[in-house]
């Protein structure tokens, strides 16, 4: 929800009622060129006309996941680290985008 509300025209509110840092990500899609600000339990979104590519970092699953979208939606590459928050929660999920027509790929760097 958060991606199409970083998307949206106008103002919007997310409010959180258990954990206090649920919106770590919006820091994240702020990077994409996205304008949020986060305040502990709720996150307001300046909605933008369009996300940038740009590297990002998976800081929980359900951040994980909203990351792939924006990437998916923003003009440019994103490149998405710290997949062990989605693999955890999600098995092949490159593999489903794909199958929906999402243009993305897991790349695995050998150090």
């Amino acid at each position: 929800m958060g991606v199409c509300l970083a998307l949206a025209n106008g103002t919007s509110i997310i409010k959180e009622g258990i954990w206090e840092s649920r919106f770590q990500y919006t820091a994240e899609l702020n990077k994409m060129g996205a304008q949020i600000t986060d305040q502990g339990k709720s996150a307001i979104f300046e909605g933008v006309k369009e996300l940038y590519g740009a590297p990002v970092e998976a800081t929980d699953l359900r951040a994980g996941a909203a990351l792939i979208i924006a990437g998916i939606v923003a003009k440019g590459e994103t490149s998405l680290t710290n997949l062990v928050h989605i693999d955890r929660g999600y098995e092949n999920i490159e593999e489903k985008f794909r199958k929906i027509g999402a243009n993305i790929q897991r790349v695995t760097e050998d150090f």
